[in-house]
């Protein structure tokens, strides 16, 4: 089947922050490098890529709201705004991507004729569950995610066929990816010239790291434990920001007046790859709310061993002793004996190399293009 074959696409998304936007772009650069897409969201930030590479229909530019009862009404008006828009669309396939639990958008597809895939980009009800349970008492927040995981599942069911990142994110979130509709191997792609070895291994300061939001989800209570129990002559450097940035100011403050430790701060995605060469070890024992963390793959591509939580599509990547290391456990003082451990191996540099290679094989753009063909080539264009 030839490019001009595979059927027109558009990619329907959630109201979009930054990591999400980066997600998305990721998906539509691969799409577009195939065949003709489109974005129909219901919050692209102003200064997105997007804006200027690829067509887009914005249904409105409000957030989800503070509260859980206007986020439940922008929800559903948003799922309305879409079924209008894809009524009046083209396109032969309509990604669903992120947006899982968006169930009449992805009925009224369907209902349109259109082939509908959807692609979630983690544990959605998860990752509100824990959100909800820092507003609400814990029993309504777990009601309500248990609400939003009934209407993703039905989602999945209505659906033509469901992506995954990998093969283990899809038994993470129950789904068999042997079946003939589910199409495990969609993740995207690394910048591999962006994201590169700069700095040798063994040229490479003892100092282990976390990237990424600093909240709740990403585990930054435990590493902020760990990092006061790792020996002296190793650095722990947190990069990123969040609502635990003052958190941790405040509870490692003598850490910091020593020098154990660092917070960067926020920094731009054009400097991760930096921050990523300083790092002899990163550090994620993260929950299974996101599918395949964007970070491992920037990690490796970047020759940095990545000791991660062996959730989702992260056994995939993270192959534990060949491409990295997968967390034993979070216990802060079990984590921080794995991590002396890990640093005192001789075999960190063939570890590195070997994450790199990893992701020029696999997780390159090409790779990513020829995945995705794959995909589309089961829906010809009719």
């Amino acid at each position: 089947m030839t490019e001009t074959e595979l059927p027109n696409v558009c990619v329907v998304t959630h109201p979009l922050a930054a990591a999400g936007e980066n997600a998305t772009r990721s998906l539509l650069d691969i799409l577009a490098a195939i065949t003709s897409v489109s974005l129909v969201t219901a919050n692209l930030p102003a200064d997105s890529e997007i804006r200027d590479r690829h067509e887009f229909i914005e249904l409105t530019k409000k957030g989800a709201g503070d509260s859980v009862v206007v986020a439940a009404g922008r929800f559903l008006l948003n799922q309305l705004r879409m079924c209008r828009v894809l009524a009046t669309r083209d396109e032969e396939v309509v990604i669903f991507y992120g947006a899982t639990s968006y169930l009449l958008p992805i009925l009224a597809a369907r209902l349109l004729g259109k082939t509908v895939l959807v692609e979630p980009r983690g544990d959605v009800p998860l990752t509100l569950q824990l959100n909800w349970e820092q507003q609400m008492p814990s029993l309504i927040a777990r009601g309500l995610a248990s609400a939003v995981r009934l209407l993703e599942r039905a989602g999945f069911a209505a659906a033509s066929g469901v992506i995954t990142y990998t093969p283990e994110m899809a038994r993470e979130l129950g789904i068999d990816p042997t079946e003939t509709d589910v199409y495990p191997s969609g993740a995207r792609y690394v910048r591999t010239e962006q994201f590169a070895v700069e700095k040798p291994y063994e040229e490479r300061d003892r100092a282990v790291g976390f990237l990424g939001r600093l909240d709740e989800e990403k585990g930054i209570r435990e590493l902020a434990a760990v990092a006061k129990r790792l020996p002296e002559n190793v650095t722990f450097r947190f990069i990123g920001d969040g609502d635990l940035r003052a958190w941790l100011e405040s509870e490692l403050n003598s850490e910091l007046d020593a020098g154990r430790v660092e917070l960067t701060g926020w920094v731009t995605h054009d400097e991760v790859p930096a921050q990523l060469n300083n790092l002899a070890l990163l550090v994620l024992p993260s929950q299974p709310t996101e599918g395949l963390p964007t970070t491992i793959l920037e990690a490796l591509a970047c020759g940095t061993p990545v000791c991660a939580s062996p959730v989702s599509g992260v056994p995939d990547v993270v192959r534990d002793g060949e491409t990295g290391f997968l967390v034993e456990s979070r216990d802060p003082a079990a984590l921080s004996r794995q991590i002396t451990a890990i640093l005192s191996r001789d075999d960190l540099a063939e570890i590195s190399s070997a994450g790199r290679e990893l992701v020029e094989q696999e997780y390159s753009f090409d790779s990513a293009c020829g995945r995705y063909r794959r995909i589309l080539s089961a829906f010809p264009r009719s």
